[in-house]
C-alpha cells in the first residue's frame, strides 16, 4: 500500500514519507521503502504489497525502513 502526503516541498514529502514507513515497519515483518517520484515527490511503499519490486520501481528507492515484526515468538 503506497501512501502519499500532501506537503509543499519535497523535503517536507520526504520526512513524511519516511515517518509513514517508520511508523508501519513497527507492525510489519516486511520492509517500506521510500521512493521517490517526479509527480508527487517521495512516497512511503509496503514491500508486502508486491510479490518482488518491480525493476521501475526499485530504481526509484531512496530509503528503506526495516519491517521490525518478528516471528520468533
Amino acid at each position: 500500500m503506497a501512501s502519499i502526503a500532501k506537503h509543499n516541498s519535497n523535503s517536507e514529502r520526504y520526512f513524511a514519507a519516511l515517518a509513514v514507513a517508520e511508523r508501519r515497519a513497527l507492525h510489519s515483518f516486511f520492509d517500506q521503502h521510500i521512493v521517490e517520484d517526479r509527480e508527487l515527490g517521495y512516497f512511503a511503499l509496503d514491500e508486502g504489497d508486491y510479490n518482488a519490486l518491480p525493476a521501475h520501481l526499485a530504481a526509484r528507492v531512496v530509503h528503506t525502513v526495516h519491517g521490525a515484526m518478528s516471528d520468533e515468538f
